[in-house]
């Protein structure tokens, strides 16, 4: 499944949006790590018309809207405007359309200057963390930190910052 797949890849996956994300294209948008979208972009979970609940799409998208928010959605079935989107958390950034690629570039480009691996290591633990109990994910937390301060690139990239250079990622 698509989702499973964008959760789990070590890299970031932004979602660029414009136009219209309803259903699967609003989970689509939920599961993915960031995401930016157009002014003029709409959002929705419009099952309740057909008589279909948007079951799957609810599950990202109350993670991230809230339960109210959410439900509000998938109950009503009306549309949420990017400015809302924003708002709530959905989307990162809202963009006039003719800049949607350079700001969707330009985070990527951000994002592909860091280590891989603690790009990797990062990733990972936001999305097993999520969910525990605060001194559960604390505790975890200590324990990735411990783990990713062995990394390579972690060493490199405290010699670098003490030698008042850019760091070259080992890995």
């Amino acid at each position: 499944m698509a989702m499973h797949a964008i959760r789990e890849m070590p890299q970031a996956v932004i979602a660029q949006i414009h136009g219209i994300a309803t259903a699967a294209g609003c989970q689509l948008v939920s599961a993915c790590d960031l995401a930016v979208a157009t002014e003029d972009t709409r959002f929705g979970t419009p099952g309740m018309k057909i008589g279909y609940f948007c079951s799957g799409p609810l599950v990202f998208l109350s993670r991230n809207i809230g339960r109210k928010k959410a439900m509000e959605m998938l109950l009503t079935a009306e549309f949420m405007l990017a400015r809302d989107a924003l708002v709530y958390g959905l989307v990162n950034k809202i963009v006039p359309a003719e800049q949607l690629e350079d700001t969707t570039y330009t985070m990527a480009k951000t994002i592909a200057q860091y280590s891989k691996s603690c790009l990797a290591i990062g990733k990972k633990m936001f999305y097993e963390q999520i969910n525990m109990e605060d001194f559960q994910a604390l505790n975890y937390a200590s324990d990735v930190m411990a783990l990713n301060s062995t990394t390579k690139d972690s060493t490199e990239g405290i010699k670098a910052f003490l030698e008042k250079r850019p760091p070259q990622w080992i890995d």
